[in-house]
């Protein structure tokens, strides 16, 4: 088996186990939407941050929460491969750890991308117009948070044991990124010491370049924010296939 064919392989039976799971479809979308129309319109009835109504204002941060969750948690899937031993088959089939794990990572990146898609069609909804540039760029910079954000969920899928253990570390992981990234609050005024922690968040460039790219605000130029983020991805991608190297085929 090539390298190629097993890459498409890895990648198509994600790609087929999310389509058959309807309800994780559906939960994955509500709680952003959720979040933009309960939240969102809440506090907007009464908050403005520079000229916009605070639901248009965390629409670029809802993008980027979605694809943060959808990205950090496709790691249990690994968990739940090695319970079933479909991931002992694949570890000992003549496909590299490379392939494998790259297989794993386009395939939870194509969950994460359709989510998001589904979320951009509700831009308009809150008066929100973006052209083609701006849903392109969009993609690039979802593209590549969602490439380093799943790359860190199958890491630490690699080096556990149960669901449970996974979720509780995940989450340890995941809010933190999602709070300290700006998505619901600008981060021009924050203490010195907070906003030293903001800028080491990954995920703050990510919403600073679509609050950029779709709404024209942001605190840096989107050439600095895509190097951030392709630096981030290149460093997680590379970690995640020494994991999977030293991962035991059980």
């Amino acid at each position: 088996m090539s390298q190629l064919l097993g890459l498409y392989a890895m990648w198509l039976r994600e790609v087929k186990v999310y389509s058959r799971e309807k309800s994780r479809i559906v939960s994955s979308i509500f709680t952003p939407i959720l979040w933009l129309f309960v939240f969102g319109k809440g506090l907007g009835a009464t908050v403005s941050i520079k000229g916009l109504s605070y639901d248009v204002f965390i629409y670029p941060g809802i993008l980027a929460m979605s694809t943060l969750f959808t990205s950090l948690f496709f790691g249990v899937y690994i968990v739940w491969d090695k319970k079933v031993d479909f991931l002992k088959e694949v570890l000992v089939s003549p496909l590299s750890r490379t392939t494998i794990f790259l297989g794993k990572v386009l395939g939870g990146m194509t969950d994460a991308l359709i989510q998001v898609t589904i979320l951009l069609f509700l831009g308009p909804l809150l008066g929100i117009s973006f052209g083609l540039t701006g849903i392109v760029l969009a993609y690039v910079v979802m593209f590549l948070l969602s490439l380093g954000i799943v790359s860190i969920g199958l890491i630490i899928g690699s080096a556990m044991e149960s669901p449970e253990g996974f979720g509780l570390v995940v989450s340890f992981v995941a809010f933190p990124l999602f709070f300290l990234s700006g998505a619901l609050f600008p981060i021009e005024n924050l203490p010195q010491w907070l906003l030293t922690v903001v800028y080491l968040d990954p995920v703050t460039y990510g919403v600073d370049a679509l609050r950029l790219i779709l709404l024209g605000v942001g605190r840096f130029s989107i050439l600095f924010d895509i190097t951030i983020l392709l630096s981030f991805s290149v460093i997680m991608v590379y970690l995640g296939t020494v994991a999977f190297e030293r991962m035991k085929a059980y």
